[in-house]
């Protein structure tokens, strides 16, 4: 049984478009021949197999047998050959490899032929080229440039023949120069030399040199010859339509050059063989003089603008006229006025010629049309359809339109333009009678409104209306707006436009001035906060300027009141704004820096939290000890308290105010604060606050330990006097490294200078620029005294000397340890001495110093005193237990590092010992002691402590003795404090942050007894100094959660109210809203029943809080029953149709009418049994009037909605009856896609089925024939 392949109708389409129709056989699938479809090679025959091409062209092979030309190969093949004597390079021994071959491989590179080179039996070069044409052609050339020797030669031909050589844009030299691969050079016009090199081969030389020789001879043989013929006999030279010329050119072979009419030349010139020529030039002579004896003219007047009409297109009238009559006639120039045609000829022929003239004049007429210019393109039609109907009719007429005249020109001839007149008329009727039009006028500045984004409000208006709406371009700034169609059309038009324009001209626009810095913050992240805005004011359009204009102006469009509201709106969003971005600086002295951060930034997050500001502390690695605080004026106060009075709380922090005159503030401050800087760091670092610029506050306020705050006062004071009295000002400078050395350890020396002189001298700070420079401040003679002290010092300093001293090598070490660290210490206290010791393994004690002579004293006495430190040196031992060792460390051994600062000593301590273990006995744990501790306790002498437990200090005896008092007075103390077992879990707090937050700020550890022990006792573990605080902050903790308790139970105050649950919805609210208002304002907690528990009596409503507010909430929400309870329901029936547009685009439109009248209304759900029923809830009086609203909605919307499905039934397509049986396409029997499946599969190892990529395949027959 044959098979049977399903075609779709697309598929056999694109089949099918490659026959030939009278070959294709269509198989319709139709009742009587559905049991008979057409084979595969019926419907698809295969190409024609080679062979049968070539045996005979009579019979045709398959259904596309048409005869195939034969494609001529473009690929051609030239051998070369290169005599032993001309190659250039003849080394035999590198045949294929050296420099030939690769100027080889760059010629096939660079022109895309195929080089094959091989040696003859002579040892001369063989060369095959391949490739197209003009590849070969350019091998050549390079072939015989590069690899066979040049030799040259040159010709003399004349000047004038160069020219020729070259030929047309070099062409023909370049064609030359490829055909005898020779270089061809022939001398620029300037040069006066007549001879041409040629560089090449002996033979491409030889033939070069005839061709060029042949080009000069040929035009030898030609001659140039002018003739000078009045103009007016040229038509009679030239004959009609230049044929007697061209027969003279023709038989005389002669060149003939006559200027056209347009060009006022009289020459003509003759190019041609010598013989030739002079006969051409007799002919033209005779007929020239022949011509001169026998013509007469005459002078007739023709309308100027029917001179065109004599002349014909491109001249072909008066060619005409000359062809029958033999005269020659002569129009005026188009740009002269002169009306006068000159007719010239044998007198016996004028007669005639004048009659054609005449005839040709009048042969054409012009006429025209009376049409309102805005109908003109309504007659032209879209793209020319209407007039190129009349056109193709008459194309002899030319219509032409003229913009802003009221007419249409018409010109051709006469019968043709009456016909076209007639019609065009028709037209113009037809249009007045159908077609109106409105002119308006709407302010310029509305128009991009009116058109809409991409023109989407005028294509509406242009569409609903089938009219055409013209509005004049933005450079125009023109009001006039035109409408054209359909008079009823335009009318609709127009008053849509109009009520637009006025809605415009109601509509407000307002310039909001908002500082650019607040623009991205008010757009929001994505845009978010801007869409809020908008979907809240939806009538306003809101335009932020682009963030490069660096603008402040925010533009606001919209209704009157709309803008507005938007405008008080963003007004009110920036005012928080700016008000939320007020900011202040606190200076804190850095070491207080972490307990103002706390323990995990606990202290720092809860100042933020609870005063709603952003603080910014400095990097620890920053000298900076400002913190910033930003956000709303009185928070940031509350919070720059709450971090000063920590402060104050720590260390012994005195505030003092002075009051000195504003005007002198920032002479105090001096340049970027040097002033009031250099007073701050020599007091200690105390904080000077001066009031804000502008305030006209005389208060300056001094912040720091008491000592130095009275230091600075008497300093500011002092200095403030000297600033009201007279100050004088004076600059020197000194290099960097001496300045330490010049203020001296402590301040001493500079303060000495100051104490003697009276002016205050001012060091530059890291962070100037000019580190040389050294202010001197104060009366005129007390600043000369102090400069002078200064330039002494600083010239001793100048004078660089070398000195040296003994030092034991056993304190070598010392110095040298840790990268020098003491040395480099000297080096920047002495104003960078150099200090070297010997080198190690050296027995030598001779350390040199080298350096001005004061600084290398001071770097003598300094050492000196380093090594009686060390000589003096003694070791003491601190027993200290050592399970206390790492809270007396501290953390990151901080405590340590400041305990070895302050003594000047060294700290060891002991390795730590895991489990020490002395007896194989266990070990009982008593009252929380560790076991080792109470093992300790029984088998040591508590005279002789652990070795762990010792800790070693080194250094002056008096200073290790105060270190070890420091480090005994780090030893944690534990006391007890009772606190009621039910409070602990509110003392340790969620996941432990209460006990924690304790901890952190009193620098203590708390433990609070297992649950298990019910224990009341609470340790506190830490410093003696802090453990009175930590109690004492404890147990005002233990109040606050007896008040807690106390309050809790007062809240816990329950009252019920019973309310009908039908009335549940509406006392929740819309996403709870009403519930939640009545929550927040009463304090109270509201539980309605849950509807899923059936033993729940469902009417009983639960309230909780204070008796007070529970009562409260009750009334609020009986109150709300109350005004229920006077609700009624009625449904309306409203058309279903119109829901969509009385709800809205989500929901706005049913929301607004809700708000406007109070009242609920719900539309039915989708499947509902009646699709019209709506139901609207509230107030009696409320209902009626949202009835009336709506149902007069329904009837505005229902008209529309009734128009637009009378005009569906006409926009759409009629619909078949009879609905089409599912077509099964084309169908073909025996086709090679259904083959039995006992066809041998393909062999995927097979390479003729599946070839490689570049493999020769054998040829294998293809079902469409071979490949050709």
């Amino acid at each position: 049984m044959s098979s049977v392949a399903v075609l779709t109708q697309e598929s056999f389409a694109e089949h099918r478009s490659g026959l030939v129709p009278q070959q294709i056989k269509v198989a319709t699938l139709n009742s009587e021949e559905e049991s008979d479809p057409p084979t595969y090679k019926d419907a698809f025959p295969p190409l024609p197999e080679k062979a049968a091409c070539l045996e005979s062209a009579q019979e045709p092979a398959g259904a596309w047998g048409n005869k195939i030309r034969p494609i001529k190969a473009s690929v051609i093949t030239q051998v070369f050959h290169v005599p032993l004597e001309e190659r250039k390079y003849k080394d035999m021994n590198q045949f294929g490899e050296g420099e030939q071959a690769k100027i080889c491989l760059e010629i096939m590179q660079r022109t895309g032929a195929h080089l094959e080179l091989s040696l003859a039996k002579d040892q001369g070069l063989s060369i095959m080229v391949s490739g197209k044409l003009d590849a070969v052609m350019k091998a050549r050339k390079d072939i015989v440039a590069r690899l066979q020797t040049q030799a040259s030669a040159t010709v003399a031909i004349p000047k004038e023949h160069h020219r020729f050589v070259i030929g047309k844009n070099g062409e023909k030299l370049q064609d030359l120069e490829l055909k005898t691969a020779t270089k061809i050079q022939i001398p620029r016009p300037d040069d006066p030399s007549n001879q041409i090199k040629i560089t090449g081969t002996k033979e491409g030389i030889e033939k070069a040199r005839h061709e060029v020789l042949l080009i000069s001879a040929e035009q030898d043989k030609r001659a140039v010859e002018r003739l000078e013929v009045e103009k007016a006999f040229h038509p009679f030279i030239a004959g009609p339509y230049n044929r007697l010329v061209g027969e003279i050119m023709q038989e005389t072979g002669t060149r003939i050059n006559i200027p056209p009419p347009s060009v006022n030349r009289t020459e003509i010139v003759f190019t041609g063989e010598k013989e030739q020529l002079a006969q051409a030039v007799a002919r033209i002579k005779k007929i020239y003089e022949e011509k001169k004896k026998k013509t007469t003219t005459i002078a007739v007047e023709v309308k100027k603008s029917q001179h065109k009409y004599v002349i014909g297109p491109k001249g072909n009238s008066l060619q005409e006229i000359l062809e029958r009559t033999g005269v020659s006639v002569e129009i005026p120039p188009s740009d002269s006025i002169s009306e006068t045609v000159i007719l010239r000829g044998e007198p016996e022929k004028l007669g005639q010629a004048l009659t054609e003239v005449y005839a040709k004049a009048n042969s054409f007429t012009v006429s025209s049309v009376a049409a309102p210019s805005w109908l003109h393109r309504f007659i032209i039609g879209k793209k020319g359809q209407n007039l190129a109907k009349i056109t193709q009719q008459m194309p002899k007429v030319h219509i032409e339109f003229t913009e802003g005249e009221d007419k249409i020109t018409l010109e051709g001839p006469t019968e043709d333009v009456n016909v076209a007149q007639e019609q065009i008329e028709g037209m113009v009727k037809d249009l007045i009678n159908r077609m109106d039009y409105v002119e308006i006028n709407i302010d310029h500045k509305f128009h991009r409104h009116l058109i809409g984004k991409s023109g989407a409000n005028i294509n509406r208006i242009k569409d609903q209306y089938k009219v055409s709406v013209r509005i004049p371009p933005d450079s125009e700034k023109s009001n006039l707006i035109r409408i054209e169609g359909d008079p009823q059309g335009v009318q609709q038009a127009k008053r849509e436009l109009l009520e637009l324009a006025s809605r415009m001209e109601n509509e407000r626009t307002k310039d909001l001035i908002i500082e650019q810095r607040f623009h991205r913050t008010i757009i929001g992240q994505k845009g978010e906060r801007i869409r809020e805005i908008r979907d809240k004011f939806p009538e306003v359009i809101i335009n932020f300027p682009d963030p490069a204009q660096k603008s402040d102006i925010v533009q606001l469009r919209g209704p009157k009141n709309e803008v507005e509201k938007c405008t008080k709106y963003m007004q009110k969003m920036v005012a928080d704004l700016v008000e939320n971005s007020y900011s202040i600086s606190v200076p804190i002295f850095k070491q207080f820096h972490k307990n103002i951060i706390g323990k995990g930034g606990a202290n720092i997050k809860k100042i933020r939290e609870e005063s709603n500001t952003k603080i910014d502390l400095p990097a620890e690695n920053s000298n900076s000890e400002t913190i910033i605080i930003t956000g709303k004026r009185a928070n940031c106060e509350a919070a720059r308290s709450r971090i000063l009075s920590i402060q104050k709380d720590l260390a012994n922090i005195a505030e003092v105010e002075v009051s000195i005159p504003a005007k002198l503030h920032n002479s105090l401050i001096g340049t970027k604060g040097r002033l009031i800087r250099s007073i701050m760091e020599e007091c200690g670092g105390v904080h000077i606050h001066f009031p804000v610029e502008g305030s006209g506050s005389d208060t300056v306020v001094i912040r720091g330990p008491s000592s130095d705050v009275e230091k600075a006062k008497k300093q500011l004071l002092h200095l403030a006097e000297e600033k009201q009295t007279k100050s004088f000002t004076v600059d020197i400078r000194a290099k960097p490294e001496y300045h330490k050395f010049l203020i001296g350890k402590g301040g001493g020396k500079i303060r000495k200078v100051r104490d003697s002189t009276g002016a205050r001298v001012i060091f530059p700070a890291a962070e100037d620029k000019d580190q040389d420079l050294i202010t001197i401040i104060g009366k005129e003679d007390a600043v000369r005294e102090a400069q002078k002290e200064l330039e002494a010092l600083i010239q001793n300093l100048d004078n660089v000397v070398e000195d040296s001293m003994l030092v034991d090598p056993k304190h070598h070490r010392h110095f040298v340890i840790r990268r020098g660290q003491v040395l480099r210490e000297i080096a920047e206290e002495y104003g960078g001495v150099m200090v070297s010791f010997p080198r190690s393994g050296t027995q030598s004690d001779k350390v040199t110093l080298k350096g001005a002579k004061d600084c290398v004293e001071a770097a003598k006495k300094r050492i000196q005193e380093i090594i009686e430190d060390l000589e003096a040196q003694v070791t003491l031992e601190c027993a200290i237990p050592q399970k206390f060792h790492r809270s007396v460390m501290g953390p990151k051994g901080s405590r340590i590092q400041q305990i070895t600062r302050d003594f000047s000593v060294q700290i060891k301590f002991p390795d730590r010992e895991e489990n020490p273990v002395h007896s194989a006995e266990p070990v009982v744990q008593e009252n929380g002691d560790e076991a080792g501790e109470g093992r300790e306790a029984k088998d040591s002498d508590p005279g002789s402590p652990r070795r762990c437990d010792i800790i070693i200090i080194s250094g002056r005896k008096e200073k290790c003795e105060a270190a070890k008092e420091a480090l005994e007075a780090l030893v944690p103390v534990t006391i007890e404090v009772e606190v009621p077992f039910d409070l602990h879990r509110y003392v340790i707090g969620q996941k432990g942050s209460g006990i924690r937050k304790m901890m952190d700020e009193f620098e203590v550890n708390i433990h609070v007894p297992a649950p298990e022990l019910q224990s009341d006792i609470i340790a506190i573990t830490g410093l003696a100094a802090n453990l009175d605080r930590a109690k004492a902050g404890l147990l005002e903790r233990v109040k606050e959660l007896q008040a807690e308790q106390e309050d809790r139970a007062l809240r816990s105050f329950k009252l019920s109210v019973t309310v009908d649950p039908k009335y549940h919805p509406k006392i929740i609210g819309r996403k709870g809203a009403v519930i939640t208002q009545i929550r927040l304002e009463h304090d109270v907690n509201i539980q309605f029943p849950d509807k899923d528990d059936g033993n729940q009596p469902q009417d009983q409503i639960t309230i909780t809080g204070y008796e007070k507010n529970t009562e409260a909430a009750r009334d609020a929400i009986l109150r709300i029953v109350g005004e229920l309870e006077q609700m009624v329901s009625e449904d309306v029936p409203l058309d279903h149709r119109v829901h969509a547009r009385i709800i809205g685009a989500r929901g706005k439109a049913i929301r607004k009418i809700m708000d406007e009248f109070k009242v609920d209304i719900r539309f039915p759900q989708s499947g509902a049994p009646d699709p019209n029923c709506v139901t609207v809830t509230g107030l009696p009086e409320n209902v009626e009037e949202a009835i009336d609203h709506i149902l007069n909605l329904e009837e505005e919307y229902l008209a529309d909605v009734v128009d637009s499905e009378v005009l569906q039934v006409y926009t759409k397509p009629p619909a078949h009856e009879e609905a089409k049986a599912p077509s099964r396409g084309f169908v073909v029997r025996d086709a090679p896609w259904t083959a039995s499946s006992s066809e041998k599969a393909p062999d995927m190892s097979s390479s003729e089925e599946f070839p490689s990529f570049g493999a020769q395949v054998a040829p294998k027959t293809l079902p469409w024939g071979p490949k050709r």
